[in-house]
């Protein structure tokens, strides 16, 4: 079993995987089909779904290609412009087709490695196993990032805030990473990945809720030097602090406040993670775990949409508060650089 499913990889992995991925998926599921004929069978499956997806995708016409429905014509200005319009409320059904198409593969992509990841998590018995999990769940944390800088550019095309000019360059971005689902990441925003990269390898200490040991733990973890210089600039908004202190501590701004006024009540100069989700009423998330300090991209991916509802909210009912978040200010800073 284990050389026919390799020899399915192999058939495809240059159109849908990247030529690592492809090697690193082979080798896996050579081992777990060694060690588990079921499990194997299930991502065998999985493979087929992201190859079926893919040739869905590739059937579609590129998004900068002229054309016409109902006597309008429709080009990639038409398109830059629709979506520098768009107010969120509509959500995909306001995309043109290949746009949902193409997040649609990269969430069956993100599927398809957590399988992959679990699976190999499973087995114990075989050397260097526990490497190929690592590299596995980097791979999906790629991906996973790459689903969160469209989030982020749909997010800003929402903004009222965000300027015109701002907008069509995300929304141009947009297009050319909805037109090619071989781009990762690290192709259009490598400064995002970097921050992403580095904050999913650390948990808050709390401590004195002054953010000093997480923003000291990002430069450990390679967090780019640009990245940190613009949360750590003169001039630096109120808001764009706050939501650089929600980035640190994985919570709302109002969270944060709970915390500090909690912390004020009841005389403590520390805070813990156990403290935080006692006062909170909710469970704080690791977002790396374990004795080999594994991350957990999922738990970025909620910690990103938590900040976003939240600033959505504060956007739509007036509240005080950052209306982006961090990652929001940063990027409308690089693309009014570009």
């Amino acid at each position: 079993m284990g050389s026919s499913l390799s020899a399915t990889v192999n058939a495809f992995g240059v159109t849908v995987l990247d030529r690592h991925e492809s090697e690193l998926v082979t080798a896996a599921l050579a081992v777990v089909s060694e060690q588990s004929p079921a499990d194997a069978k299930i991502l065998e499956g999985l493979i087929g779904e992201l190859k079926a997806t893919s040739e869905l995708l590739d059937r579609q016409r590129p998004l900068r290609r002229p054309t016409a429905l109902g006597g309008e014509p429709r080009d990639e200005s038409t398109l830059i412009e629709h979506l520098c319009t768009i107010d969120g409320l509509s959500g995909d059904l306001a995309l043109p087709l290949k746009a949902t198409l193409s997040r649609t593969y990269l969430l069956t992509k993100i599927n398809f490695l957590r399988g992959f990841v679990k699976a190999t998590s499973a087995i114990r018995e075989v050397a260097d196993v526990a490497k190929m999990t690592h590299d596995l769940r980097e791979e999906l944390a790629q991906s996973i990032y790459t689903l969160l800088a469209e989030e982020l550019f749909l997010a800003l095309l929402r903004k009222p805030d965000v300027t015109r000019r701002t907008k069509q360059r995300a929304a141009d971005q947009l297009i050319t990473v909805w037109d090619d689902a071989m781009l990762e990441i690290d192709d259009f925003a490598p400064l995002l990945e970097s921050a992403w990269h580095a904050r999913n390898r650390i948990n808050s200490a709390y401590g004195t809720l002054l953010g000093a040991t997480e923003t000291f733990r990002l430069v450990t973890e390679d967090c780019s030097p640009d990245v940190l210089e613009f949360f750590g600039r003169e001039g630096m908004s109120a808001d764009e602090s706050a939501a650089f202190e929600e980035f640190l501590f994985n919570m709302t701004c109002e969270e944060l406040a709970t915390l500090r006024r909690a912390m004020q009540q009841q005389h403590l100069s520390a805070a813990s993670p156990a403290w935080a989700a006692e006062i909170l009423g909710r469970q704080i998330e690791e977002l790396e775990h374990g004795p080999a300090h594994e991350i957990d991209p999922m738990a970025l991916y909620r910690s990103y949409q938590r900040r976003q509802l939240a600033a959505d909210f504060r956007l739509m009912s007036g509240a005080p508060g950052p209306r982006r978040t961090a990652e929001g200010y940063l990027m409308v800073y690089l693309l009014d650089q570009q």
